[in-house]
Formats: structure tokens, C-alpha cells, sequence
């Protein structure tokens, strides 16, 4: 593989609108064409969901556009989105971006305190709240409600798309990290463009497809798969923000007809342990997308003898998006994400220092070519944080990884979730997977477990299938087994669920704060 060309797809033109991207292709060619629909009651008939053409919203998204420029904003002022899970965001979000502005998605789970944060922090000039959402907003911020989105879209004049440059500012979003405070990620107008490796690179996405997002609105995730992506080829998106109820998901796959759904792996193994999927008909689905966390072999081989339909995998991060994945058509190898997009640039480095590739088969530091068009513009007011992340040529995201001779990527959790344990460096995620295909665990999270002052031990926190059956040595003698001994957990502590993010992922580090030592 080679790593010193850079990106090598195509590259953005010099000037280049996110919004304009997404929208006005469509808008212009098949502009009664369902672009998205909102589905608030899975049980009702479709025709009651509510629907927009591409025409519609391509004009929405510039009222909206033209409402935010009479407001008087500094060029690239951030828009601060605390919103629900409604079209109102998607607006919203594409609306700033058209104008020129900087929405900042935020989560509708944050608290006050929280959102109170990333409004500082941003600088936002501008706070948009859902009715249920409210909060005080500081002097000098305009705050903002359905009704004035409302109000513009029925009084102003499509406003045409601003002419920003490739490099210009798109969106801030911020990380949940597991520690400290949250940290923006600033993301250029180029990144909708720096995603066309995906198309075929993980979807095989077509005009024709109908796109079931399992995530809320304000995730990139879902910004991304669920709405940039979907829109900019042309498809349908379809996105649900009823009651949560994991029963929902194959009801809406077989009354959309949707060809394509993503989620995170939680939420496949919540549906084959929740819902009896032979009994709706999934035929108009060709494949499942996953990303968010590792997707262990056991579900996917559950998902596949369930279905009969493939699961494909992304590794992302949210400083690029997705940029290894598994596409259509090509062999998926289970326990990888897969191999570098097409045009994409990957190389393993040395933990410590470096910046010649490790070959293949060595665990090192998962980087992307800082030429990469998915590429961040860099942190919000952290350039300390951005010194750590660039060595040379490379933007390292801290994911621990190796590639195999035939170049897909094999994952080992992130740098500071690696254990160690007896001088050796050990994946939680090697010791997670191995359990999991364990017949009694639904699931299992692994982590260093302090047990006296400098002295930790690997343990394993498993949700057991029969809670009245809760033998550890069998799952010990199982991980002896399977793995190396230094790798095999010290504990099994049987509990009712893991303790995950908002966005779904496991907390690991939460799992043994609170635990007998």
C-alpha cells in the first residue's frame, strides 16, 4: 500500500456550498421526488408521515437561509441547534450552512448546564430551542423557536446559496468524550464532498434508495448517512422521532420499503432480541449499515442467518467521518471495518513517534493523510489539542490499530482504553468479542479494574442471557480457551446492562467505578 501520495479522488471545486451540494442538483432534476419523510407514529398509514420533495425543501432550507441573514450575523456567526428530533433541525442546519453561518448541532439530551457550555464555548450568536427545550439564553444571544422558522418560511424570498470556498467553516460539532470537557471540532464546507468515498465505498448507494435512519437528528451520524449523503444522491431519507420503542424499526423498514438501514450495533442485537424479524417482510432491504462502535462476529453472523441480508461496517471518527469500511460486493472479513475508500489514505504509525508506516501485521496509531478532504479545519480554540493529533503528513484520531497483508484493518479500541496486563498491551475489544459468541452472554464490556493501590486486573462486565444462570467459570474456561492467558479476564461481573452514551457506544470506564475492590 502506499501512503506518501495523499488523497487521491477527485478533489472539491474551489467554490463549494455544503447545502448547495446536497440540494440543488436534486431540486433542479427531479424536483417532485420524495426527499425526506418524518415518521412520528410507525403504526399509521404512510401517506400520514410527513413528506418533503426536494423542491419544497430545497426552497425551506433558503427561507430559512434568508430569515438567518436578516438577523444582522457576522459572516460565519455558529447557529446553536437545541432542537428535537424534527425536520425544523434539518432546516435549521442546512438553512446556516446555505447562508454561510455555523450550525452547531447539539444533542436534545444535554442538560442546561451542558448546552450552557457548548453556547460559551462556541460563541454562537445564536440559540435555537424546541418549545420543550428552552433554556435562558446570556445577553447578546438571539434566541429562536419553531414558530420564527415558521415565520420565515412564509415570509421571506429563497435566499440564493452562499458563495463559500471549499476551506470555508461548515459546522462545529463537539465530541462526547468520556473525559473532560467536551471539544469542538470545526468542519469545512469540503467535508459533504470529502464523503463521496462512501457512496460505494461502504453503501453502494442509489437514486433509487430509501434510507432508514435509526439516529436522532442532531448526530453526525445521522447528519451524515441519514441526510448529507442520501441528498446528495438523489434518494429518499427516512428518519423516525416517536416514541423510542426498539419494536419500531422493522415495522418502518417493511412499510418504507427501505432498501438501506443504518444504526449501531446495539441496536441490531436489541432488534433480533426484541422483534421476531422473519415475521415482517424485509425483501426491499439489501444490506444493513453499522458504524458507531465494533460490530463483533456474533451479531453479524445472528443478523445474517436471521435475514439472509449483509451487514456492512464503518470506522469513522468526528474528525473525518468514515474513511475504512466494508462495501457491497466485496468480501466482508469478520472482526475487520474493512480497508481504506477508494481514494482514501491510511497508515498505521508508532504509538510514540514517527511517521514511516508500520507494516502490516503491527499495532500502531490508525492515521489519515491530512490531505483528505473529510478532514476537520481543526479544534474550536484548542490549537494545544491539535499539536497532538498531526505527526508530519498525518492526522492521528488515537484509534489503536493493524493492517493485515490484504490491507484490512483490524481495530484495538482506543490508545488510552488499551489495557495492561503483565507488560503486554491488550485490546478490550479482542476480550469483548471472545466472550460475546459465549452462548450464555447477550453482551460484554472489558476493562482494567483497580484492585489495590497500583495493581489492576482485567475484568469483564457481561449481560448474561438467563439471569438465573450466573456461572463465571464457564466463561473463564472459555476465554482460556480462546485467548492467550495474559489476555483472558482476572473477574466476571455479571450485570443487567452496560453503561453507553447517548450516541450508544459502551463507557467503559464507567464499568468499574463503584465495584467491591
Amino acid at each position: 500500500m502506499k501512503h506518501s501520495q495523499g488523497y487521491s479522488s477527485e478533489l472539491p471545486p474551489t467554490r463549494f456550498n455544503m447545502a448547495r451540494y446536497c440540494l440543488d442538483m436534486a431540486a433542479q432534476t427531479t424536483p417532485d421526488k420524495v426527499a425526506l419523510i418524518v415518521v412520528s407514529d410507525a403504526q399509521a398509514p404512510v401517506r400520514t408521515a410527513e413528506q418533503w420533495s426536494y423542491a419544497r425543501l430545497n426552497e425551506a432550507v433558503r427561507r430559512v437561509a434568508a430569515g438567518l441573514r436578516q438577523l444582522g450575523l457576522d459572516p460565519r456567526a455558529r447557529i446553536m441547534i437545541r432542537m428535537g428530533n424534527t425536520s425544523d433541525y434539518a432546516l435549521l442546519f442546512f438553512g446556516a450552512v446555505a447562508a454561510g453561518y455555523v450550525p452547531l448541532p447539539s444533542s436534545a439530551q444535554l442538560t442546561s448546564e451542558e448546552a450552557d457550555f457548548l453556547l460559551a464555548n462556541s460563541g454562537a450568536r445564536v440559540i435555537a430551542m424546541s418549545d420543550d427545550l428552552v433554556m435562558e439564553s446570556p445577553p447578546g444571544v438571539i434566541a429562536l423557536g419553531p414558530s420564527d422558522l415558521a415565520n420565515w418560511r412564509a415570509e421571506y424570498a429563497p435566499l440564493d446559496y452562499a458563495d463559500t470556498a471549499a476551506d470555508d467553516p461548515a459546522f462545529l460539532v463537539y465530541t462526547s468524550g468520556t473525559t473532560g470537557q467536551p471539544k469542538g471540532v470545526l468542519h469545512a464546507q469540503r467535508s459533504a464532498w470529502g464523503r463521496r468515498p462512501m457512496y460505494q465505498g461502504w453503501y453502494g448507494i442509489r437514486p433509487d434508495d430509501v434510507i432508514l435512519h435509526a439516529g436522532a437528528f442532531n448526530w453526525t451520524y445521522t447528519l451524515g448517512v441519514g441526510l448529507t449523503d442520501p441528498w446528495a444522491n438523489g434518494a429518499t431519507a427516512v428518519l423516525y422521532n416517536g416514541p423510542r420503542d426498539i419494536t419500531v424499526w422493522p415495522t418502518l423498514l417493511e412499510k418504507f420499503r427501505a432498501t438501506l438501514f443504518a444504526a449501531v450495533p446495539g441496536l441490531y442485537r436489541q432488534m433480533l432480541k426484541y422483534n421476531d424479524l422473519r415475521a415482517f417482510d424485509l425483501s426491499s432491504l439489501r444490506h444493513g449499515l453499522t458504524a458507531g462502535e465494533a460490530l463483533n462476529v456474533a451479531l453479524l453472523e445472528q443478523w445474517r442467518t436471521t435475514t439472509g441480508k449483509e451487514l456492512y461496517e464503518a470506522l469513522g471518527m468526528s474528525e473525518c467521518s468514515t474513511y475504512i469500511s466494508s462495501p457491497p460486493g466485496q468480501p466482508i472479513r469478520p472482526g475487520s471495518p474493512g480497508q481504506a475508500q477508494p481514494g482514501r489514505c491510511v497508515a498505521i504509525l508508532p504509538v510514540e513517534s514517527g511517521v514511516q508506516p508500520l507494516p502490516p501485521g503491527e499495532i500502531g496509531l490508525l492515521a489519515v493523510h491530512r490531505s483528505d478532504p473529510g478532514l476537520m479545519l481543526g479544534y474550536w480554540n484548542r490549537p494545544d489539542e491539535e499539536e497532538l493529533v498531526y505527526r508530519g503528513d498525518w492526522f492521528i484520531g488515537g484509534d489503536l490499530a493493524h493492517l493485515d497483508a490484504d490491507g484490512y484493518l483490524h481495530y484495538h479500541g482506543r490508545n488510552d482504553d488499551v489495557m495492561n496486563a503483565m507488560g503486554y498491551r491488550v485490546s478490550p475489544l479482542e476480550v469483548e468479542q471472545c466472550l460475546s459468541r459465549h452462548p450464555a452472554v447477550v453482551e460484554a464490556a472489558v476493562t482494567e479494574m483497580p484492585v489495590r493501590e497500583g495493581v489492576t486486573v482485567i475484568a469483564a462486565f457481561v449481560v448474561p442471557r438467563d439471569p438465573d444462570e450466573m456461572d463465571a467459570a464457564p466463561l473463564l474456561a472459555y476465554a482460556h480457551e480462546h485467548l492467550a492467558a495474559y489476555k483472558c479476564p482476572r473477574e466476571i461481573i455479571f450485570i443487567d446492562s452496560l453503561p453507553r452514551t447517548a450516541n450508544g457506544k459502551v463507557r467503559r470506564r464507567d464499568l468499574a467505578q463503584g465495584q467491591p475492590h
